[in-house]
């Protein structure tokens, strides 16, 4: 199993932060334009426990996957937990996390992943799959503060 962690801090208020991370519409927003992230089903304007949403997506090579996820936890302002059901990883276990700071919003990210294809995966791991989570992550932090400014 892998971790991948990451904090930012956003010069918005909770309510904010909430407000646009919990409509699985704005995944999009944040996603580099590569993976192709289309929604396959209709999207809630607000989350919920035990919602799930289908995506295609590439994740890698160009080869188009469908990626299904299901918001397995939620507590309202404070975190929200997605977890796939169906795609590219054998596991893949998202923590969203909130947090209200001096001067906007603290958040944390935790995921925790394995790669399948046994031996094979682990490969991938090393050269290619942890590169790209981290380079997901990157354009994520560089597009909020196109959106929101950046947090001290």
């Amino acid at each position: 199993m892998h971790r991948f962690q990451c904090q930012q801090t956003l010069p918005i208020s909770l309510d904010e932060a909430w407000e646009f991370f919990s409509s699985p519409a704005n995944l999009q927003l944040m996603t580099p334009p590569e993976l192709n992230l289309v929604p396959l089903t209709e999207i809630p304007e607000e989350m919920y426990e035990g919602m799930f949403v289908t995506y295609r997506v590439k994740p890698l090579a160009g080869i188009p996957m469908t990626w299904v996820t299901e918001i397995t936890h939620l507590k309202h302002r404070q975190y929200f937990v997605d977890e796939q059901r169906l795609g590219p990883y054998s596991i893949w276990h998202h923590q969203h996390l909130f947090k209200e700071v001096p001067g906007g919003v603290e958040m944390t990210d935790i995921v925790d992943y394995r790669v399948p294809l046994g031996p094979l995966g682990i490969l991938l791991q090393k050269l290619v799959v942890g590169k790209k989570v981290e380079g997901i992550f990157e354009y994520r932090r560089k597009r909020l503060i196109e959106l929101f400014g950046e947090g001290k």
